[in-house]
């Protein structure tokens, strides 16, 4: 059996290391400017903690929000820790890297889109790497400016 180097693996787990480089700076400096980051991750992740009233309301998927007021942010090896304010109500949040779907800061128009696949659970997903909001986001997008048509990457010819 021939060796291959895994490409989509390799971008995956980079892509992982950088949102948890960019949270670590956030943590110790604060958002500069209008940064803010819209996480979407994966509820039923045996790993996620949240309230039990959230997982109910959110059962596959939940995106946050971190922009005007979070706390507690403590980024680690396989995850984060964030406080988050749902209608007044402090609540708080572990999210391993591995179960986050998109990571996107619309002030710069970056992101990260994470696809899964059903085939092998061991496996790391392969990763899209979007400069464009995803459709549904579109609308928390900042007013003003054209907006450039990013190109998608999709790693899938990478894996076997």
């Amino acid at each position: 059996m021939s060796r291959q180097i895994d490409y989509g693996n390799l971008m995956h787990r980079a892509m992982r290391g950088l949102i948890r480089n960019v949270l670590d700076d956030v943590a110790a400096n604060g958002l500069p400017g209008a940064h803010h980051f819209f996480i979407t991750f994966d509820t039923a992740h045996p790993d996620a903690e949240l309230a039990d009233w959230l997982a109910d309301r959110y059962p596959g998927e939940m995106t946050v929000v971190m922009q005007h007021w979070f706390d507690n942010l403590d980024v680690g090896e396989e995850g984060f820790a964030v406080t988050l304010n749902f209608g007044e109500s402090p609540e708080p949040l572990y999210i391993p890297y591995d179960a986050i779907k998109t990571f996107v800061d619309p002030s710069v128009e970056f992101g990260l889109r994470f696809e899964s696949t059903e085939e092998d659970d061991d496996e790391l997903e392969p990763l899209e790497i979007a400069t464009d909001l995803p459709e549904d986001m579109e609308a928390e997008a900042p007013s003003g400016g054209d907006k450039k048509n990013a190109d998608v990457v999709s790693l899938d010819s990478f894996r076997k």
